[in-house]
C-alpha cells in the first residue's frame, strides 16, 4: 500500500534579492504526495531539507510557481539529487536567467497543463501578476490550492517591484481564483493558509489600497 495523498509542509530559509534590495525570508515548500511518490512546489533555499521530507519516495516534479530567487534558488540541486525534472511558465526566464544563468528548467509549465502525483490532479492556472509568469496549482480532489505569492492570508502578493503588476495580480485573482469554491485551501508560499472564502470578500478593499 502506498497510502492515501497528503499536503506535507517544509519551511525553510534565506534571502529574496531584487532590484538591489535583499531580505531574510521564510518560505513554504509543498509536498504532495503519498507513501512512493512526492511533488516538490518550490524548492526554496535548502535541497538537503527538502530530500530529507521526502525520504525514500521518489520526488516526480520540482514546479516553481514563479521564478523569484526565494523560490528557485535550491531547485537545480533538488533536480541533481532527486533526478525529478524542474517546470516552470516560460515567461518566468527572464526571472529565472538571474538566479541560474545557463541551467536550463526540464520543462514549461502552461495554463490548463494537469501534473499528477499519487493519483492527485494539479491543474495549472496561469496567474501572472506578482511574477509574469506566476502560476497556482489547483488540486480538487484535495480542496487544495497553491498560491506561491499570488494569494496570501489578507491579500494579494506584492507587485512593487520589476516584473510585476498590480492590475494584473488583481486580474488573476479575481478571475482564476476567487472563482473556486469558497472551502478550498490556500497553501501560500510565505505564511499561513487561508481560504478562498476568507479572501474572497476582500477584493474591494485591496483595489481601494492598490499595490
Amino acid at each position: 500500500m502506498t497510502g492515501s495523498a497528503r499536503i506535507e509542509r517544509v519551511v525553510t530559509s534565506g534571502t529574496f534579492s531584487l532590484d538591489g534590495g535583499t531580505w531574510e525570508v521564510d518560505n513554504n515548500v509543498w509536498l504532495i504526495g503519498n507513501d512512493s511518490d512526492v511533488l516538490v512546489v518550490d524548492a526554496a533555499h535548502d535541497a538537503a531539507a527538502i530530500m530529507a521530507a521526502a525520504g525514500a519516495r521518489r520526488v516526480v516534479a520540482i514546479v516553481c510557481t514563479h521564478a523569484h530567487n526565494d523560490h528557485i534558488d535550491a531547485a537545480p540541486e533538488l533536480a541533481r539529487l532527486s533526478g525529478a525534472p524542474i517546470m516552470l511558465h516560460p515567461d518566468d526566464r527572464v526571472l529565472w536567467d538571474m538566479t541560474h544563468p545557463g541551467v536550463v528548467p526540464d520543462r514549461d509549465l502552461t495554463d490548463g497543463d494537469c501534473l499528477t502525483v499519487a493519483g492527485v490532479e494539479l491543474w495549472v492556472h496561469h496567474t501572472p501578476g506578482h511574477a509574469p509568469g506566476a502560476v497556482c496549482l489547483y488540486a480538487p480532489q484535495l480542496n487544495a490550492l497553491f498560491s506561491g505569492d499570488t494569494l496570501f492570508q489578507g491579500g494579494p502578493g506584492a507587485t512593487g517591484r520589476s516584473y510585476s503588476d498590480f492590475g494584473t495580480i488583481i486580474g488573476s485573482i479575481r478571475d482564476r481564483l476567487l472563482t473556486l469554491p469558497p472551502e478550498t485551501v490556500v497553501y501560500t508560499g510565505h505564511g499561513d493558509t487561508t481560504t478562498i472564502g476568507a479572501e474572497a470578500p476582500h477584493l474591494d478593499e485591496w483595489l481601494a489600497r492598490g499595490h
